[in-house]
C-alpha cells in the first residue's frame, strides 16, 4: 500500500524549508514598497531593501523551482495525492519569488532602450507652464519646480535631452474652442486616475498629482489651454517630486494623456 504511506519527515522538512525561503524572499521584496505605503520609511530605504534582495531573487527562484520539481518527482509514485499535497507549497513559494524578481525589473529600461536622466518634461520648452496650486504640496519635495534646476543639470541641457528623447512631446493644436478643450482635459485627468488639485478655467490651468502604484511616487502635472482664434493649444508638464531620473515615466504619462484627449 505504498500510495498511502505517510511522507517521510525529511521530505516534509525540505518542503517547509523551501516554502520559508521563497516566502522570505518575496516578503523581503514586498517590504520595501509596503513600508512606503504605511509611512514606515522613505523611498531611499525602500530602494535599499529591494536593492539588497533583488540580485539574489532570480537565482533563489530558479533554485526553488528545481528543488520543488525534484521533490514532486521523488514522491510521484510513492505517496497518495492528499498526503503529498504539502510538496506543492514550495511551488507556490517559487511563483511568489518569481513575481518578486519580476516586478522590480519592470522599473528598468527595456533591452536596447535608455532614458535621459531627467525628471521634468514639458511640451512647451519656450514658455514652460508654471505650477501654482501644487506648490504647497511640494514644500518637502527634493526636486525644484524650476525647469532644469537639479544637480548637474541646466534648463538648456534638460530641454536638449528631452527633445532628443521625446521629440513628439510638443504643443498640441486642436480645432476646438478653449472651453471644450478645458472640459476634455478635465475628463482626461479623471480617466488617468490623477488626483485633481485645481481646475481654473479662467486661467486655462489644471493641476493634478499622479501617484505610482508600487512605490507611491508622486508626480505633479499641469495642463494649460490657450485659445488661438478658432483653435486651442494644449500644453502639459509632468514633474517628479523625488528622483534624478524618472525612467521615462513623465513622458509616458503625457503621451497617454494626449492619447485620451
Amino acid at each position: 500500500m505504498n500510495e498511502t504511506r505517510p511522507l517521510p519527515l525529511w521530505l516534509v522538512i525540505c518542503a517547509l524549508g523551501l516554502l520559508l525561503l521563497g516566502s522570505a524572499t518575496a516578503l523581503g521584496m514586498l517590504a520595501g514598497p509596503l513600508g512606503v505605503w504605511l509611512g514606515l520609511w522613505s523611498f531611499p530605504t525602500a530602494f535599499s531593501i529591494m536593492g539588497t534582495i533583488y540580485p539574489f531573487s532570480g537565482w533563489i527562484a530558479l533554485g526553488l523551482g528545481i528543488a520543488s520539481l525534484v521533490l514532486l518527482l521523488l514522491a510521484r509514485n510513492t505517496y497518495a495525492d492528499r498526503r503529498r499535497g504539502i510538496l506543492w507549497l514550495p511551488v507556490v513559494a517559487t511563483l511568489a519569488c518569481v513575481i518578486a524578481w519580476y516586478i522590480p525589473g519592470t522599473f528598468q529600461a527595456p533591452a536596447g532602450e535608455s532614458y535621459p536622466p531627467i525628471h521634468d518634461v514639458s511640451t512647451d520648452l519656450d514658455d514652460i507652464p508654471r505650477y501654482v496650486a501644487v506648490l504647497p504640496l511640494r514644500i518637502d519635495a527634493p526636486n525644484s519646480v524650476v525647469y532644469g534646476d537639479s544637480p548637474n543639470m541646466t534648463p538648456e541641457r534638460n530641454a536638449q535631452l528631452q527633445r532628443e528623447a521625446y521629440p513628439d512631446l510638443v504643443p498640441q493644436l486642436y480645432q476646438a474652442s478653449e472651453e471644450e478643450m478645458f472640459e476634455r482635459a478635465l475628463a482626461a485627468v479623471e480617466a488617468m486616475g490623477w488626483e485633481l488639485v485645481e481646475a481654473n478655467p479662467d486661467e486655462g490651468r489644471i493641476e493634478a498629482t499622479a501617484t505610482t502604484f508600487w512605490l507611491r511616487f508622486k508626480d505633479d502635472v499641469i495642463i494649460r489651454t490657450r485659445s488661438m482664434g478658432p483653435t486651442t493649444v494644449v500644453d502639459a508638464r509632468s514633474l517628479s517630486r523625488v528622483g534624478g531620473g524618472d525612467m521615462g515615466a513623465n513622458a509616458k504619462r503625457l503621451r497617454k494623456f494626449f492619447e485620451i484627449l
